[in-house]
């Protein structure tokens, strides 16, 4: 079988979870059953490489197409990519998107080479109604696509149960369609490396406790909640916060106003790294942390925890989406009720009580070191034994034999 991935990002144009996804995910593929399943991954960029068992052909297109305003030239510029991949890829048996950035190119896949279609669901974007501030109404035509990959699709992967019924409740998925495979972490690229220098570099004590923040900002990953919890904290406790990316230069300058009043009370230490991290710098920062916070207000699975549990972190997390299937409540983490999200514009219907909650559950693990240790080794047992790259390319592989088969009937 030749599998074709699609995606947005790939290394090293890498920016969220599903590019982690689509890089492990691709690398496991291409080892199972010595290389006989070959991967050809197609992505937005100039990567290449020339690998019989697993290519990657960056794609990018030396046009522009118009648009009718500048919000709208995100989802027209995508459309320019997807036309080129979907000119580019040829002889593959089955072809697997990641995201709705690429799900024209797999339709029109599905259609000209007459093979199999498969989504997974990092992400819908009818639970992500903040992106009208981003994109305008290309927000609409981007749920449009979305919709119409879901209800064409030969097969589903939901990364959790939680987004198997979103596909189900908003898209009409039938079940028989669905599998839920979960995301994996790599263990060999996050483990417990500490680099004390490295905290140093940036103007933070290695030897006082920290809780550590790593995402993009963005209304759904609910960084400026966790912000407003920061004066609940213990005195003297630093926080530092791998942000960068942000939507839109509104959220960016509210960020920025929020961590600058924070900054001038020096009981509440924060330290705003606005840049991803690269990989074995991130690791370092998850090993320094006390607490590692996910304060998401829309997760459908959470990879950063399993990063963060990987390194041996507790994790205080809202519960949200698929982060309940991740954390074991009271075992590797603890659970913050979001007080019910706002149908409006999936925001909690109470921030406050939200920031307090995390506040709440970070203060009760930093008093208690001991409990600390023993959430951090369970995490780290929990991730080996359930969220394995091997493990989760097996599964899919065998997902995409059945539709092969069943199509081929």
């Amino acid at each position: 079988m030749r599998i074709a991935l699609l995606t947005n990002e790939y290394p090293p144009h890498i920016y969220g979870g599903a590019g982690v996804h689509a890089e492990y995910l691709s690398q496991a593929l291409s080892r199972l059953e010595s290389g006989k399943n070959p991967v050809d991954v197609f992505s937005f960029g100039d990567q290449k490489v020339a690998d019989p068992r697993l290519s990657v052909t960056g794609v990018k297109p030396n046009f522009t197409l118009p648009s009718q305003n500048a919000k709208h030239a995100k989802l027209m510029d995508t459309l320019a990519y997807d036309l080129l991949m979907a000119g580019t890829v040829d002889g593959a048996n089955i072809v697997h998107c990641h995201t709705w950035y690429t799900h024209f190119a797999g339709c029109l896949l599905q259609q000209l080479l007459r093979i199999p279609l498969v989504l997974t669901t990092h992400s819908l974007e009818p639970h992500r109604p903040w992106k009208v501030e981003q994109l305008g109404n290309a927000y609409h035509a981007s749920t449009w696509l979305e919709r119409t990959a879901y209800q064409n699709a030969d097969g589903v992967i939901a990364i959790s149960e939680s987004m198997k019924r979103d596909v189900q409740s908003l898209y009409g998925v039938k079940e028989e369609r669905i599998r839920v495979i979960p995301n994996g972490v790599s263990t060999q690229a996050f483990h417990r490396s500490p680099n004390p220098e490295l905290l140093r570099s940036h103007g933070i004590d290695p030897e006082k406790p920290m809780v550590l923040f790593v995402g993009r900002i963005t209304r759904q990953k609910g960084v400026l909640h966790l912000v407003r919890a920061i004066p609940h904290f213990p005195a003297g406790v630093q926080v530092v916060l791998c942000a960068g990316m942000p939507d839109t230069p509104e959220i960016g300058a509210e960020m920025e106003a929020l961590v600058r009043e924070l900054q001038t009370h020096p009981e509440h230490p924060v330290f705003w790294i606005p840049k991803m991290l690269p990989r074995d710098q991130l690791a370092s920062m998850y090993s320094h942390a006390s607490v590692f916070v996910c304060p998401s207000v829309y997760e459908p699975f959470g990879l950063i925890n399993l990063e963060a549990m990987a390194c041996g972190i507790p994790v205080v997390a809202s519960a949200v989406g698929g982060i309940p299937e991740v954390i074991v409540d009271g075992q590797t983490g603890l659970l913050v009720d979001v007080n019910a999200i706002s149908n409006e514009n999936f925001e909690p219907k109470n921030p406050e009580a939200f920031s307090k909650g995390l506040a709440d559950g970070v203060t009760s693990l930093l008093q208690n070191p001991d409990r600390m240790r023993t959430f951090g080794a369970a995490g780290l047992k929990h991730v080996e034994e359930k969220f394995s790259w091997d493990s989760v390319a097996l599964q899919t592989l065998n997902f995409y034999k059945e539709l092969v088969a069943s199509h081929a009937g």
